[in-house]
This record gives structure tokens, sequence and C-alpha cells, in this order.
């Protein structure tokens, strides 16, 4: 138990790439990344607990929950949302919701460059977020798209940052067709849970919270048409 300093827990399901953090306001206390392969179900709930318990934390302690909202995979988002919906309605804590790109789009240097946002939207697909630098904060600027690797390439025309879920052979076509994209390390491009607490608790401290009942999850649709370069 840690009396009564709070705490945020973050939970970020919205692909295989699962993300748990925690978070006091001065120094993230616990955070861990896996690819789960579509056994969220099975796997969330223990490795909260687990995580608590390494943490010497308990549910008690959780001041707030912050989720990753998508865009993302129907049934990824739908556990990850139920799970936190869960425990803020049993905990009776606030819940704070954060599009998944823009925690993407947090994690990277500010810099006067576009910054496209990515992550894996199958079929080959990225769901693509443009940010822009705006008044130090990275800012979405145009409505999120989905694009395979090819077609987004052929999009950009002048120098940008893209970062995010890229598999090798993605970034493969960046560095070989586009000397205008600069390619985010795999490293720099890994969407961290730490980088949800942190938006979750400047919002929650701003009293920027979510209605448990009413927070929904961003859905792509697959079946939407890539646009044409």
């Amino acid at each position: 138990m840690r009396g009564n300093e709070p705490v945020i827990l973050a939970i970020d399901t919205s692909t295989r790439l699962v993300g748990l953090a925690l978070y006091d306001g001065a120094k993230v206390l616990a955070e861990s990344t896996w690819e789960s392969r579509d056994f969220h179900t099975v796997e969330l709930a223990p490795a909260v607990e687990d995580m608590l318990k390494r943490a010497q934390l308990s549910a008690a302690d959780l001041g707030a929950v912050a989720v990753a909202i998508g865009p993302g995979s129907f049934t990824g988002l739908r556990i990850g949302l139920a799970l936190a919906k869960g425990l803020a309605l049993a905990l009776c804590i606030p819940l704070i919701g954060v599009p998944t790109l823009d925690i993407v789009a947090a994690a990277q240097p500010l810099c006067d460059l576009p910054l496209a946002a990515v992550l894996r939207a199958g079929r080959g697909r990225l769901a693509t977020g443009w940010y822009e630098n705006e008044n130090n904060k990275w800012k979405l600027s145009a409505k999120i798209q989905v694009f395979t690797a090819q077609t987004l390439c052929e999009k950009i025309t002048s120098p940008a940052v893209v970062c995010g879920e890229l598999n090798a052979a993605e970034r493969q076509v960046f560095f070989e067709t586009n000397p205008h994209v600069i390619v985010a390390s795999p490293a720099q491009s890994l969407r961290r849970p730490s980088i949800l607490a942190e938006i979750g608790w400047q919002r929650w401290q701003a009293n920027q919270v979510d209605d448990p009942a009413s927070l929904s999850p961003i859905y792509l649709h697959y079946n939407d048409p890539i646009p044409e370069s």
C-alpha cells in the first residue's frame, strides 16, 4: 500500500502489442509491453494483477485508469476498454480515454516537419494520423486514414517523419523509394504505455475525464477503399 499518493493505471490493447503502466506523476512505477497472439482476454487481467503485485500495490491504490481507445482492432479495444471501465466503476475512480495514435505521436521528439503516426490495421494496412507541432505539442491535423505502406510512401512528397508499427518490409519500402521520409527507429516507434499514463495523468489533473457509460472506442473500417496515390 502507498498511503495517499495517487497512482494511474494505463491499459493499451489497441493491437497485438499490449501495454500496461503504473505512474504516480513523478515516475513510472512499472511498465510492460508484449505481443499477444489475440489472447488479450486471458492475458490482460492477470498481467494487471501481476504488475500491481510487483509494484507492491493493490487495486485500492489506483486513483484513475487511462485506456487507449483506438483506432485499433475490434476485439483488442473491446477487451481493454471493458477492463478499464470495470475497474473505474468498481473502484469509483476516474476513467480517461486517449486516442491511440496520440500515444504514438507524443513519444516523438518535437520538430517542424509533419509527422505520420501509424499502427497496424490488418490486411497489410496502416492506420495513419498526420500530426503537426502546435504550441510545442503534437496535434492531429487531418482525418485518420488507412493506407498500405506503399501508398503512404507515394503520398509523401516533402520531408516528413514516419513512426509507429512498421514491419521490416514496410520500413524497407520507405528506405528504398522515398528520400523525403525519416523513419523513426523501432525503439522510438514503440507504443509505450507510460506515455499513455502521462497523457492520462495530465488530463486527470485538469479534470478532463470521461463517463464510463459513454466512452467508446474508435474502430477501423477495414472494408473502406484505400485512397489512391
